[in-house]
Parts: C-alpha cells; sequence; structure tokens
C-alpha cells in the first residue's frame, strides 16, 4: 500500500492529474514521501507516453500521409504537455535563460528563479520542440505503430534520467521555496530500483520491434543515447551550478526524451 501511496504522489506532483478529496487524504504527504515517490517517476511516463501515443494513433487515422504525420506529432506533444502542466518544458527554458544569461553561477541560479521566459529559454523551446515534432513525423514514416511504442518508451526511460542526477549531484536550489526541496537529499537506492524496474519494460518492449537484430540494436542505441545525453546534463549541471535543481531535472528529461527519438528514427 505504501508503494501506491508513493505512485499516486508522484502522479500528483509530476502531472496535472487530479488526486484529491478522500484520495488525497489517504495518500498522505510527507518530504520523505516525495523523496520515495521520486522512483515512480518512470512510471509516470507510461501514462503519459500512453495518452501521447494514443493521440497520436487517433489523428493519424483521421489524417494520413506524411502533413497528417506532422498534426499527429503536434497534437501528442500537446496532449503530453496538458497533462503534465509543461513541468519538464518549463524547467528546460529556465536552465536555458540561467546557462545563457550568465556565465556566472550565482547569477544563473537567480535567472533561473525568474518565472519569465528569456531569449535563450523561448529559443530551446522552439528547437527542442519542433525536433521532437519532426523526429515523431519520421518514426510515423516508418509506421504507426513504431511512432507510438517511441513515444510511450521514451517518456518512460527519459524519466530514468533525472533519479540519476538526484543521486550523483548536490541540490543548490532555492530550499525555502522550491518545489524539489524534499530532493534535496539524495534518493535511496530501493527508490533507484523501483524507477529501474518501471524502465525495463519499456526496453524491452524496444527491443522487440522491430524484431530481431534490428530490434535489439534500435533498443541499445536509445538506451545508449539517453545515457549519454545525461551524462553531459549532469556534467553541465556540475560545470556551471555544482549541483542540480528542479528545472535541471526537468531540461534532463526533456533532452534524453529528444535523444531516444533520435535514435529510434535514425536510419543507417
Amino acid at each position: 500500500m505504501n508503494g501506491l501511496r508513493h505512485f499516486l504522489l508522484a502522479l500528483q506532483f509530476f502531472t496535472r492529474v487530479p488526486v484529491t478529496g478522500a484520495l488525497a487524504r489517504w495518500v498522505g504527504y510527507s518530504p520523505a514521501m516525495l523523496r520515495a515517490s521520486a522512483g515512480h517517476f518512470p512510471g509516470i511516463g507510461w501514462l503519459v507516453g500512453g495518452l501521447g501515443a494514443a493521440v497520436f494513433a487517433c489523428v493519424s487515422i483521421g489524417f494520413p500521409g506524411p502533413a497528417g504525420a506532422l498534426a499527429a506529432a503536434v497534437a501528442s506533444t500537446a496532449a503530453t504537455v496538458l497533462m503534465t502542466g509543461a513541468f519538464h518544458e518549463d524547467g528546460l527554458a529556465d536552465l536555458a535563460d540561467g546557462l545563457g544569461g550568465s556565465a556566472d553561477r550565482a547569477r544563473a541560479l537567480e535567472i533561473m528563479k525568474d518565472s519569465r521566459i528569456g531569449a535563450f529559454g523561448a529559443i530551446a523551446l522552439v528547437l527542442v520542440l519542433g525536433l521532437k515534432f519532426a523526429l515523431l513525423a519520421v518514426l510515423a514514416g516508418q509506421g504507426m505503430r513504431m511512432a507510438a511504442i517511441a513515444l510511450v518508451c521514451a517518456h518512460v526511460l527519459s524519466r530514468l534520467a533525472p533519479l540519476y542526477l538526484i543521486r550523483a549531484l548536490p541540490y543548490v536550489g532555492d530550499q525555502g521555496a522550491s518545489k524539489a526541496k524534499p530532493m534535496a537529499e539524495a534518493i535511496s537506492l530501493g527508490a533507484m530500483a523501483i524507477g529501474l524496474l518501471w524502465a525495463l519494460p519499456a526496453l524491452a518492449l524496444l527491443c522487440l520491434l522491430p524484431p530481431g537484430a534490428e530490434g535489439i540494436g534500435r533498443g541499445l542505441a536509445a538506451l545508449l543515447l539517453c545515457a549519454l545525453a545525461a551524462c553531459v546534463m549532469a556534467r553541465l549541471c556540475w560545470a556551471r551550478l555544482r549541483g542540480f535543481t528542479g528545472d535541471c531535472l526537468g531540461a534532463t528529461q526533456q533532452v534524453c526524451e529528444l535523444a531516444i527519438y533520435f535514435a529510434l528514427a535514425w536510419r543507417a
């Protein structure tokens, strides 16, 4: 039952899905519970990715052809953004504004706390969203089934990467105001194991589509590129900020999701 509470708390924290009333009272809340719920972050990816895949499939059926694939990519991305409240996209924009706005660590952290979006954040969002639309349209050209499964698996696996940052780096955000404050202490190995258990079926699914050596190669390439992107983000956050903030976690999810689409869309 504790596992279910932690999952529902993660659902409440990382999405706009309402967990209210008697259910919220049953779930409860404490900083320790929120820290433990981080292990279910990849599990939330199954729901977000599932919604995106369903929207993608519905739009693709109604609008066939390359233009329809692009429309499906935009609609599915919009659905996932609505479900998460642009939680991760906001982190990407804030991190881009902070790192692009100043080379000074303290000033960069100050800029990241500003709710207004700047030029660097806007450019980062346009580039990342544009690449998502394009790569999903490319994947649709390989079959709607391929695009739908890629969507689900990318949302799951990309949500495993931020757990690595929480485990590896110290928290440097505003201890008094940040939503990520309960994660200032490194999450446990048990929570990391739970996140891995959520992610393993997604990796297996990628390796089975298409069947055989090509599927295994694509699955491993997606995992490798996702891990490389996570390491680059961790290195960047350490070099510029000496740790992570909640914005770093959101940006890492976005970059790793994009890396998985790249690996799956690439045709050797």
